[in-house]
């Protein structure tokens, strides 16, 4: 056999084989770090929207998930532990738990299932352009504020003094959501009166502030996730104390509430599903596009 034709033999053996192994190879699996304030695991809302699209948890995507239970405080370390397990995309459950991973990376993209202001708060720059590494939804409740209100006085014709429950001073959710309500309040002459609620741990003196400031009705204003295990406390709370009771959340309602009014948060949450998906398959492309190839030059 000659040498030109070894050579040859050789340089197709080489070839067949790296393409071999190349194709031998796993893809990696997107692992999605998922920040929220309560639950043990991401909505099934959000888990049945990745399904629709192909993804089967521990299949062909993975979760890091993390909850603060309810204390914002806990969220910078919890962001800081997804930034070192060096997790694809950060998926963050509400304004607060954006502004955290906003904070703690500008490399990971991040996917918020709602935020009540995102430019205002400083996550984007603007609605079109986004900027940065964050981009998802929005749930613009803020500016439901006044709807809330005129809904309440539909019922009560009398209404003059509101309730709202809000999770606190500290929330950039709940300083818009009170801001943007104070103008409307003033057009159909209701006062508003504030009620911090935390937690469970509130509702009792949250309704004694009520009762005492003579409230004849209550906007509840506080996050669905947080308060989804205690609604019912709550919803019965409303109904001893006889105030009528409105929340821009859906599951207000499910849990006996009087009504609801605003965006349905498992939509957004199966819209956040594509985002992560859109966003996994551009880094795939990436990754193939940056991967060397063999040299096989003989």
């Amino acid at each position: 056999m000659s040498k030109k034709i070894c050579v040859w033999l050789l340089a197709t053996f080489l070839l067949a084989t790296a393409f071999f192994a190349e194709a031998q190879q796993p893809e990696k699996v997107p692992r999605i770090g998922y920040l929220a304030d309560a639950g043990s695991s991401p909505p099934q809302a959000f888990l049945q929207g990745l399904r629709d699209l192909g993804y089967v948890d521990g299949k062909n995507i993975a979760f890091e998930y993390r909850t603060t239970e309810g204390k914002s405080a806990r969220r910078p370390d919890q962001v800081a532990e997804l930034v070192h397990l060096k997790v694809d995309i950060i998926v963050a459950d509400g304004t607060g738990a954006s502004l955290a991973a906003r904070k703690a990376t500008s490399a990971i993209p991040i996917v918020m299932t709602s935020s009540s202001d995102p430019v205002g708060t400083g996550l984007i720059s603007s609605l079109a352009r986004p900027g940065g590494n964050v981009t998802g939804l929005t749930s613009v409740t803020g500016e439901l504020g006044g709807k809330l209100l005129e809904l309440l006085k539909e019922i009560v014709p009398r209404l003059t003094r509101v309730a709202i429950a809000l999770p606190g001073p500290d929330s950039p959710a709940s300083k818009l959501f009170l801001k943007e309500t104070e103008a409307p309040a003033q057009a159909l002459r209701v006062q508003l009166i504030t009620l911090w609620v935390r937690g469970p741990k509130d509702f009792e003196s949250a309704f004694r502030v009520a009762t005492k400031e003579r409230a004849n009705a209550l906007l509840v204003r506080v996050p669905p996730a947080t308060f989804s295990p205690h609604l019912k406390q709550l919803v019965e709370l409303t109904a001893k104390s006889r105030l009528p009771a409105i929340s821009p959340a859906r599951n207000w309602v499910d849990a006996g509430g009087l009504m609801s009014y605003g965006a349905d948060q498992n939509v957004n949450f199966r819209r956040a599903a594509t985002y992560v998906d859109k966003i996994s398959r551009a880094r795939s492309r990436l990754i193939c596009q940056l991967k060397p190839r063999p040299n096989l030059s003989l």
